[in-house]
């Protein structure tokens, strides 16, 4: 497994100063937000792509894909029943493809809860075909870039589209592109009823990203665990390492109040500690469904 930083958590620093400071605190990767690097990132041409891969391997990192992917700019809309709003919105995707092919990273994560879910005007089954559909056509694309997009699972909340890894699972299998699948999301698995190692296990097939983050939203830190979570992330660790996951594991938080510096030396620290943890672990095809909700 190898471990990466979502970059807007470094807000306020340079491109360069951020990568520089990941990769000081022991991190392999950086997973980059595009609004971050631009108002508009469909705006981002090769020669600027190309500048912001330098400055991630000069310092030694490599990139880990891109998320928040239709944040900018404004009024982007996957299933709006504008046609002009949802082709704008599906160019964009199709032209962060491109760019995540450029800087050579793994995968785009779209969870974007408020760009896909239904609106007024479509149905349920319309919003989901043109899910269907579109990310379909941009699997074609992916392959093309050597890259994969990822449905991410959000919570009911969030969005009306796609709210768990079962949802996701059936999404995936009719769209039957071996570039679209799904992530993990420590956090977002509210609306989920088995326990972080029960459903890694049970979609590990589906799973090509993992999204680090506390149940809150915050980074993980030990001193702050509780034993029942402290036990929960070691059986996830331990399953993710059980069905041999190779991919990132990505620290993506929000609200944080404390210093970049800190989040990043105690996520380090937290990482280092799922490492040491020993025991057999959860197997990775025990996952009965007939059974009370895990904790």
């Amino acid at each position: 497994m190898r471990y990466a930083i979502c970059n807007e958590l470094l807000g306020g620093r340079s491109f360069a100063d951020a990568c520089d400071l990941v990769a000081r605190a022991g991190f392999e990767g950086i997973e980059i937000a595009p609004y971050t690097l631009a108002e508009d990132p469909g705006t981002i041409d090769i020669i600027a792509a190309r500048g912001i891969r330098r400055i991630m391997r000069d310092a030694g990192l490599a990139c880990a894909g891109l998320h928040w992917l239709l944040t900018a700019p404004a009024g982007l809309h996957l299933v709006h029943p504008d046609p002009d709003s949802r082709s704008r919105s599906w160019d964009l995707l199709h032209r962060l493809v491109d760019l995540c092919g450029e800087l050579e990273g793994d995968v785009l994560v779209l969870g974007s809860g408020k760009q896909r879910g239904q609106t007024e005007g479509v149905s349920t089954a319309e919003a989901r075909g043109v899910l269907r559909d579109g990310l379909g056509r941009l699997g074609v694309s992916c392959e093309r870039a050597g890259v994969s997009l990822l449905l991410e699972p959000l919570p009911a909340r969030i969005t009306s589209s796609i709210n768990t890894l079962e949802e996701a699972r059936s999404l995936v299998s009719d769209i039957g592109h071996p570039r679209i699948a799904s992530m993990f999301d420590f956090h977002n698995c509210e609306d989920e009823t088995l326990s972080w190692a029960r459903l890694i296990g049970k979609y590990r097939d589906l799973i090509r990203h993992v999204h680090l983050n506390d149940r809150s939203g915050g980074f993980p830190s030990l001193p702050e665990l509780d034993p029942e979570q402290r036990a929960a992330f070691a059986a996830a660790f331990r399953t993710l390492r059980t069905i041999g996951y190779q991919g990132w594991i990505s620290l993506e938080v929000f609200d944080v109040d404390e210093p970049a510096e800190t989040v990043l030396h105690a996520t380090r620290s937290f990482l280092s500690w799922t490492e040491d943890q020993s025991g057999s672990g959860v197997p990775a095809t025990e996952y009965r469904t007939d059974r009370p909700p895990d904790p």
